[in-house]
């Protein structure tokens, strides 16, 4: 008979395996750390403003520029304004960074806007007519295509183009094009729309305060939401110059309606007279 082989087992017992030492415990990794730049930038946490890698532009407001990420209205990305009343607080709220834009000598270029541009007013805004060019498209589907080649082309120092009617994919593909565009690029549609979904990164919400202000609310942006909406002053060129420190606050002067709970005694009535004068 031959003898029975012996196998070795193929796991060692733990009183013949080699003692380890273990490993040390490596600190939690920073958000960022150990990427390249360029990455490490364009990573972004909920809780924190973004921070663009693009150029931005002041927006002309203190308190506005502190809330918008990368402290101003940024370009690579849409930025939708959205309002009651089209065509007047548009101006009033991007006549700052259109008189910025002006004064680099580019364009400013407006796609349909629904009342034409006052030049006059415009002017007294700090905007040159000779960088303003208005593209006058009256059906949606001409003030998309104007805006699509506007971006494709690089061809404007800002463009501001008024879409009430757009729909989500056409947002979308707006966004995607606006992407590679260096300037800023403002959709203005009604305030209705803040109900539908939109790409556009950055959404504000822009409407009329006591004392020429404008109430803004910041309905979507690449950070925190904000609960309460800012109040910028914001009195427009053309009555700058006429409005005495009395109509610049018109709201302390105004009469103020009694509170209800004073209660008014009510006029006598005819036949309490006749009763009165009997006795």
């Amino acid at each position: 008979m031959q003898p029975a082989m012996s196998w070795q087992e193929d796991d060692p017992s733990p009183a013949t395996a080699p003692l380890r030492p273990p490993r040390p415990l490596r600190p939690p990794r920073q958000l960022g750390s150990g990427l390249p730049a360029a990455v490490a930038a364009a990573l972004w946490r909920g809780d924190q403003l973004g921070a663009p890698v693009s150029t931005v532009w002041s927006s002309g407001f203190a308190a506005l520029d502190a809330q918008l990420p990368g402290g101003g209205w940024p370009g690579h990305g849409l930025t939708e304004i959205l309002t009651p009343h089209s065509g007047t607080l548009e101006w009033r709220l991007l006549g700052p960074v259109l008189r910025q834009v002006c004064a680099a000598g580019q364009p400013v270029v407006v796609v349909g806007p629904p009342l034409p541009p006052h030049l006059p007013g415009l002017r007294l805004e700090g905007l040159d007519e000779r960088q303003l060019v208005w593209v006058q498209a009256d059906t949606p589907a001409e003030r998309l295509w104007s805006a699509e080649q506007l971006i494709k082309a690089q061809a404007c120092g800002a463009l501001l183009v008024w879409l009430p009617q757009a729909r989500p994919e056409q947002i979308r593909r707006l966004q995607v094009l606006a992407a590679g565009f260096d300037a800023p690029v403002f959709v203005c549609r009604p305030a209705r729309a803040l109900g539908e979904s939109s790409a556009a990164p950055l959404r504000v919400r822009a409407a009329v305060g006591p004392d020429w202000a404008l109430h803004i609310h910041m309905a979507k942006r690449k950070g925190p939401p904000l609960e309460t909406p800012l109040h910028l002053s914001a009195v427009p060129g053309a009555l700058a110059p006429f409005l005495t420190p009395r109509l610049r606050l018109p709201s302390r002067w105004t009469h103020h309606p009694e509170t209800e709970h004073v209660v008014v005694r009510p006029s006598a009535q005819p036949d309490e007279h006749r009763h009165s004068a009997a006795h």
